[in-house]
């Protein structure tokens, strides 16, 4: 049985690709392609897509595009293809309602696998994904079994100055000192942290925090 996909990217390059990629494979029948949030959502209806490719870091989607697509076509399943994810990305695209997660440097055959084996109901990571998440500490089974949401994940003003600390090489008393907290609740602050990120050590923390410009890299370049 034939796999209906839906491509969506904002970039023309992008789409001529992945049309070639799959020009050549029987089981993928590729049924419409969207630019944007609202044509996406046209084509949910129009096209009833088994699966749809998705840049959701792309100008003119997000992971709203996705969340709105899974409550408009219920059967449809979203495998995610970006660049490199930080774990924040990979972890709101999975509680968006995303299946499956490729990066666009992915192997052709890893990305027809990805949109075969999603629409056969089964979930897809390409091995550079993988790697990637376990370089950063990410726990990925449980982000996985974790619940779709409406709400991307945030931290709080208290969470953002606690990591922030915890990247500048402050121990937990001195973050407690510093914040007027005491030595548990910078722990729980901590533990909160992590488990809303997806990550379960403190080079992960640092990692997210440099990512997310809530520390200058600089700082670590000349550390001996």
């Amino acid at each position: 049985m034939a796999v209906r996909t839906l491509l969506a990217d904002h970039g023309e390059l992008a789409l001529v690709g992945l049309r070639a990629v799959f020009a050549d494979v029987p089981r993928i029948e590729v049924v419409g392609e969207a630019r944007d949030h609202i044509e996406l959502q046209a084509q949910l209806v129009r096209t009833k897509p088994d699966v749809v490719l998705i840049d959701h870091t792309a100008d003119g989607f997000g992971v709203q595009a996705i969340r709105e697509g899974v409550r408009r076509s219920k059967r449809t399943r979203f495998v995610a293809i970006t660049p490199d994810p930080s774990p924040l990305t990979f972890r709101n695209a999975m509680r968006g309602g995303v299946t499956s997660y490729i990066k666009k440097d992915c192997g052709i055959d890893e990305i027809i696998d990805a949109v075969l084996q999603t629409g056969d109901g089964q979930r897809f990571f390409c091995g550079k994904i993988v790697e990637a998440m376990q370089r950063a500490s990410v726990d990925m089974s449980r982000i996985i079994a974790e619940p779709l949401s409406c709400d991307p994940v945030t931290l709080s003003d208290r969470e953002v100055e606690v990591i922030a600390l915890i990247a500048e090489g402050l121990s937990y008393t001195e973050i407690a000192e510093r914040l007027h907290l005491s030595g548990h609740t910078v722990n729980t602050h901590r533990r909160n942290i992590m488990q809303k990120i997806g990550v379960n050590n403190s080079a992960a923390l640092v990692m997210y925090a440099v990512k997310n410009g809530l520390v200058s890299p600089n700082k670590f370049l000349f550390n001996v």
